[in-house]
């Protein structure tokens, strides 16, 4: 399997992964756990998984003072960007964060090109254009009102913060197995939990009670937690960071999917459109530097003409 493939496939992996979120972490709201104990939780017990893998495998645990210090600032990255994202959760719905979150791809493609010089194709442009089309036929809105400033400014914190992280796990000079580097980046986001609980008494841990909270707190640690980081660095090296925050669209396609099958959404044409299209976005950066620019437009103006008619269908 050639690296690009195997990245691509680890790509849409991560993604729908960490699209299953909201699956654990709003459940375990409902039961009257916090925000903080949710987090410590699920990067407590990914921690212990990934350790146990490390421990099977006999692999060694030592690392550099330098590592150790880029795996410090990953940690603190990515607990601070879902700390914000799961916060945003208590101001609007999550369906509307997730579609928010995806601004992340924007926000790693320039800092790119600003920062690394990195060339942004028009393949790249279109593919960004197309996903964040897609995303927003899937967010139906919350019925005319207006969203939460406060909501907002979390999410983009926390697509900021994601973005960076995802920047740093391609720049950085790590060079350590993704499982290794995983759980050395969790035992520091744990300590941000912690640190958290303290500055924070609405935010004490909590102790869980029952095998369903254990359940959810498992589901977050293993889903999009384990899973999802482990695949997203193998993506990020292969395919690198800008195509990896791309495929990164899945992951509100994962709550839409969830929606439908669990809690009985209905289908509409909008779901369906804003599916395709991010699945266009997918396929368009996958092979963007294998076709010719002017044989996407052909194809796409005239789909163009359709999908605005179709963008009010409910």
């Amino acid at each position: 399997m050639s690296p690009k493939t195997r990245g691509t496939i680890c790509g849409v992996a991560a993604a729908m992964f960490y699209g299953a979120n909201p699956l654990g972490a709003l459940p375990l709201y409902a039961e009257g756990i916090n925000t903080c104990s949710v987090l410590f939780y699920r990067y407590a017990i990914a921690v212990a998984v990934l350790a146990v893998v490390m421990a099977v495998r006999r692999k060694p645990l030592a690392v550099s003072r330098r590592d150790l210090a880029i795996m410090a600032l990953l940690g603190v990255l990515f607990a601070a960007s879902s700390l914000s994202l799961f916060m945003s959760f208590l101001f609007m719905g999550a369906g509307v964060a997730s579609t928010l979150l995806f601004v992340y791809p924007v926000m790693v493609a320039v800092m790119m090109a600003v920062f690394f010089k990195e060339r942004v194709t028009r393949s790249t442009v279109l593919a960004i254009a197309l996903a964040l089309t897609g995303v927003a036929l899937l967010y139906k809105g919350d019925g005319g009102k207006p969203l939460s400033g406060a909501g907002v400014s979390l999410v983009m914190v926390s697509s900021l913060t994601y973005a960076l992280y995802i920047i740093i796990v391609n720049k950085s000079p790590l060079r350590m197995s993704s499982v290794k580097m995983t759980m050395y980046v969790l035992t520091f986001a744990v300590a941000v939990a912690v640190a958290m609980s303290f500055t924070d008494p609405a935010n004490h841990l909590q102790l869980l009670h029952t095998p369903r909270q254990w359940g959810l707190a498992l589901l977050l640690a293993v889903v999009p937690t384990v899973l999802s980081l482990l695949l997203m660095v193998i993506a990020v090296h292969d395919v690198g960071s800008t195509p990896t925050a791309i495929m990164g669209a899945l992951e509100p396609v994962t709550a839409v999917v969830i929606s439908v099958a669990l809690f009985g959404e209905l289908v509409t044409a909008r779901l369906v459109i804003g599916i395709v299209l991010i699945l266009a976005a997918v396929l368009l950066t996958v092979v963007g530097k294998n076709i010719h620019f002017n044989s996407i437009t052909r194809v796409v103006s005239p789909v163009g003409h359709v999908l605005v008619k179709l963008w009010r269908w409910k």
